[in-house]
C-alpha cells in the first residue's frame, strides 16, 4: 500500500508538497547573499585613491612604498606608503609596470601579482545590481498575490470583505425565540427560495429586502443567519461600515463586488448590519459638501438594489436600531419592500428565550424559568444569555456541577446592579440615612393602591454605585400607563427623600439619581403625553432615536420652554408633599421598619409586609401579601425592570454616598410601527437605580 494511501486510511493529513516559488526564492535569496559578501570582501580595507603614473615612479624613488600589488588581468597597481594606511591606484601601462615591479623588487618592497578576468568583474557588476531589484520584486509580487487573495492590500481596496457561509450558518428558526411575527414575515422569504416556481405562476414577486428594526440585542443579526439556514442558501455578511475606505471610491466598488459575487451564487441572501453608517439620508443640513464617500457607498447600493433582477433569487437582509436616520430613497418599495420589527419580548417570549439559552447549561431541579422571566421585564436576548451565563459562572465559583435558582436570581442583580461591594464601609450614620432612604420608598410605594409590589430592600453597597436600592417587579407586563400610575411613580421615587426629611429633619445627596429620573418623567408627561392641563394635547418635545434611548427635542418657543418648566416643577412639588405626608402619617411603621433594615441589611417583599400589618391590621395590603408571599421566599426576586421597552441593565451613579437604586421599570418607547402607532410609555425605566417596577 503506498504512503498516500495510509494517509488516507489512517485519516493523517498528507505532507505539504513542496512548493516551486518557495525554492526559486531561496535560489534568488542564496546568489542575493553571495553577491552581497563578494562586494564585502573588501570591507574594513583602506580606502582606495587615484593616483597618477607619475606619483608611482617618484614615491618608488624615494623609498616612501610600504607595498604593491599588481592585477595584471585589470591592468591596475596598487600600493601603500610607509606613512599611512591609504591604498594608491594606478592604471598600468604595459612596457612601464615590468620596470615598476622589477625596481620594487630591487628595493625588496613586497610585490604580489593577481590575474582578474574583465569578464568575471563585468558578471560580478551586473549581478549586484540585478539581483537585488529580481529579489525585491519577486518578494512584492508575492505579497500583493497573497493580499488580493484575501481581500485586503492596496491590491484588494475594492473586494469585498463579506464572510461567506457556503452551506449554513447553523441557525434555523428553532434558535429563535419569542420572535413570531418576525419569523412569520421572514418565513415567505424562505419559502420562495424555495419554491419559486409557486409564486411566479401567479404573478408574484420575490421582496427585494427586509429591513430588520428593533433595540440592541433584540436578535436582528441571529434572524438574519436563521433565514440563511432555513433557506439553505449562500449567506454574505457585512457590516456596514465596512463599506467605507479612507480612499475615495473604494465603499462603492465593495458593493459593487458584493452584488457580482451574490449573482454569481444566486439564490442567495445579503445581509448588511447596521446599514445606517452607510444609509444615512444624504441631506448635509443646509450646509455645502458632506460626505462623499458614504454618499457614493449609498448611490452605488441603490442602483445595485434596482438593478439586479428579483427572479434571481437574491434576498438583502438589513439591520438598523437607527431607522429614522435612513435615507428615504432605501425605504421605499422596490428596495427595502418590508419593515420587520423586532422588539423585545413580552413574558412568554423571555421564557421561551431562557429555554433556548438554558438547554445546553445543567440546571438544578428548582430551577423555575417562568420565575425568572417575570423577574426581568424589559430584558431582551442578550441581556437573558448574559444571566443565564452569570448564572452558570456563579455555580462553578461556588463548586457546584449544576446551577440552581439562586444563582440565576443573583444573576439579575448582579447584571442590573453589580456586584456586592465589600470593601465599602459605611459610617453608623450614613447606614441610617440610607435604611431610611429605602424604607421611604418602599413605604411610599406599600401605601398606595394599584402600584407593582415591593419584593427586596437592601442598604448592601453595589459596584455600580449604588449603596442600596428598593425593587418593585410588576405581576403582568405592562405596556400603557395612566396619569394616575405615573404620578404614583414620581412620589414613589420621592419617598427617600421625604422619609430623610420627615425623620431627620435634613437633606442629602443621596436623592439626586430620583429627582433626575422623577423630573425626565414629569416633564414627559407635559410634554409628549399630553397630561397636563396647562398645556393639553399638545407635543412640545418629540423623541428622536426611540430604539437608542435618544433624548427629546424641544419643538417651542423659549417663553413655552419656561411655561413648560414651570408646570413640571408644580408636578414634583404636589408628588413630594403627597409623600411626605404618607410618611408623616406611618412615621412609627417608618422608623420600625428602618430599624429592622438596618438590623438585617436586607428585607423581603413578605418581611415588609409582615411589619406593616403589624401597625395596619391583618386586613391591609392582602393583595400585596400574596404578592410579595409569590415572588420572594428567602432570596426573593432580584432586580429588573417592567417590560415595554428597552431594558438598560445599569445603575447611574449619584455623586455621593447616601446613592440609593429604586430600580425603575424600562422606559415604554414609542415603536415606530407602520408610520407610528403611539404606544404611551412607562414611565422612566432606562437606568436601574431606584425602583424595578
Amino acid at each position: 500500500m503506498s504512503e498516500d494511501n495510509k494517509n488516507k486510511k489512517s485519516g493523517r493529513p498528507e505532507p505539504p508538497k513542496p512548493d516551486s516559488r518557495n525554492l526559486v526564492l531561496m535560489v534568488v535569496l542564496l546568489i542575493s547573499m553571495l553577491v552581497m559578501f563578494w562586494n564585502m570582501k573588501d570591507f574594513g580595507a583602506p580606502k582606495s585613491v587615484e593616483a597618477g603614473y607619475t606619483d608611482l615612479t617618484a614615491a618608488l624613488n624615494e623609498n616612501k612604498v610600504k607595498s604593491l600589488k599588481y592585477d595584471t588581468g585589470a591592468g591596475i597597481i596598487t600600493y601603500q606608503l610607509n606613512s599611512g594606511d591609504t591604498l594608491y591606484r594606478t592604471e598600468a601601462i604595459d612596457l612601464l609596470a615590468s620596470e615598476v615591479i622589477n625596481q620594487a623588487a630591487q628595493k625588496n618592497i613586497p610585490t604580489s601579482l593577481t590575474n582578474s578576468t574583465d569578464i568575471m568583474t563585468t558578471v560580478l557588476n551586473l549581478a549586484s545590481f540585478i539581483l537585488p531589484l529580481v529579489f525585491f520584486f519577486f518578494i512584492l509580487r508575492m505579497f500583493t498575490k497573497s493580499m488580493s487573495a484575501k481581500g485586503g492590500g492596496i491590491m484588494g481596496l475594492g473586494k469585498s470583505t463579506a464572510k461567506l457561509y457556503e452551506k449554513s450558518t447553523g441557525v434555523t428558526f428553532k434558535d429563535v425565540a419569542a420572535q413570531e411575527e418576525a419569523k412569520e414575515s421572514l418565513t415567505e422569504i424562505v419559502d420562495f427560495l424555495h419554491n419559486p416556481q409557486k409564486y411566479a405562476a401567479i404573478g408574484a414577486r420575490l421582496p427585494k429586502g427586509a429591513l430588520l428594526v428593533g433595540p440592541p440585542g433584540t436578535g436582528k443579526t441571529l434572524l438574519a443567519k436563521a433565514v440563511a439556514g432555513e433557506a439553505d442558501v449562500p449567506f454574505f455578511s457585512q457590516s456596514g461600515s465596512a463599506f467605507v475606505e479612507m480612499f475615495v471610491g473604494m465603499g462603492a466598488a465593495r458593493v459593487r463586488d458584493i452584488f457580482k459575487e451574490a449573482e454569481a451564487k444566486a439564490p442567495c441572501i445579503i445581509f448588511i448590519d447596521e446599514i445606517d453608517a452607510i444609509g444615512k439620508s444624504r441631506e448635509s443640513g443646509g450646509l455645502p459638501g458632506g460626505n462623499d464617500e458614504r454618499e457614493q457607498t449609498l448611490n452605488q447600493l441603490l442602483a445595485e438594489m434596482d438593478g439586479f433582477d428579483s427572479q434571481k433569487g437574491i434576498v438583502i437582509l438589513a439591520a438598523t436600531n437607527r431607522p429614522e436616520v435612513l435615507d428615504k430613497a432605501l425605504l421605499r418599495p422596490g428596495r427595502f419592500d418590508r419593515r420587520i420589527i423586532v422588539d423585545a419580548p413580552d413574558l412568554r417570549g423571555r421564557e421561551a428565550i431562557l429555554k433556548v439559552h438554558s438547554k445546553d447549561v445543567k440546571m438544578g431541579d428548582d430551577v423555575n424559568l417562568n420565575e425568572l422571566a417575570k423577574s426581568t421585564p424589559g430584558a431582551v436576548g442578550a441581556d437573558l444569555a448574559n444571566i443565564i451565563n452569570e448564572g452558570a459562572l456563579r455555580a462553578v465559583k461556588n463548586g457546584r456541577q449544576f446551577v440552581k435558582q439562586e444563582d440565576l436570581m443573583e444573576a439579575i442583580e448582579v447584571v442590573i446592579a453589580g456586584q456586592q461591594k465589600k470593601d465599602r464601609i459605611m459610617s453608623p450614620k450614613e447606614k441610617r440615612i440610607v435604611s431610611f432612604h429605602e424604607i421611604g420608598h418602599a413605604l411610599v410605594a406599600a401605601l398606595q393602591k394599584n402600584t407593582d409590589p415591593v419584593v427586596k430592600i437592601t442598604i448592601i453597597p453595589r459596584t455600580m454605585g449604588s449603596l442600596g436600592y428598593t425593587m418593585q417587579v410588576p405581576m403582568e407586563d405592562k405596556y400603557l400607563m395612566s396619569k394616575e400610575e405615573i404620578l404614583q411613580e414620581i412620589t414613589i421615587l420621592l419617598g427617600g427623600r421625604a422619609a430623610e426629611e420627615v425623620e431627620f429633619g435634613s437633606i442629602t445627596t443621596g436623592a439626586s439619581n430620583d429627582i433626575e429620573r422623577a423630573t425626565a418623567m414629569a416633564r414627559r408627561m407635559v410634554s409628549m403625553y399630553g397630561m397636563s392641563d396647562a398645556f393639553g394635547m399638545m407635543a412640545l418635545e418629540s423623541n428622536t432615536n426611540v430604539y437608542l434611548d435618544g433624548r427629546p427635542v424641544s419643538n417651542v418657543s423659549p417663553e413655552t420652554q419656561t411655561r413648560l418648566d414651570q408646570e413640571v416643577a408644580m408636578i414634583i412639588k404636589d408628588c413630594h408633599a403627597t409623600a411626605r405626608r404618607l410618611l408623616e402619617d406611618n412615621q412609627e411603621l417608618l422608623v420600625k421598619a428602618s430599624e429592622k433594615l438596618l438590623e438585617k441589611e436586607t428585607l423581603t417583599g413578605a418581611e415588609l409586609v409582615e411589619i406593616i400589618r403589624a401597625f395596619k391590621g391583618e386586613d391591609f395590603m392582602k393583595s400585596s401579601d400574596e404578592d410579595a408571599a409569590h415572588h420572594s421566599a428567602g432570596e426573593g426576586i432580584r432586580p429588573t425592570e417592567p417590560d415595554a421597552g428597552l431594558l438598560a441593565p445599569q445603575v447611574q451613579e449619584v455623586p455621593e454616598a447616601q446613592q440609593d437604586t429604586l430600580l425603575p421599570a424600562p422606559e415604554v418607547q414609542e415603536v415606530p410601527i407602520a408610520q407610528q402607532d403611539i404606544v404611551l410609555p412607562a414611565p422612566d425605566t432606562e437606568q436601574p437605580t431606584d425602583t424595578i417596577e
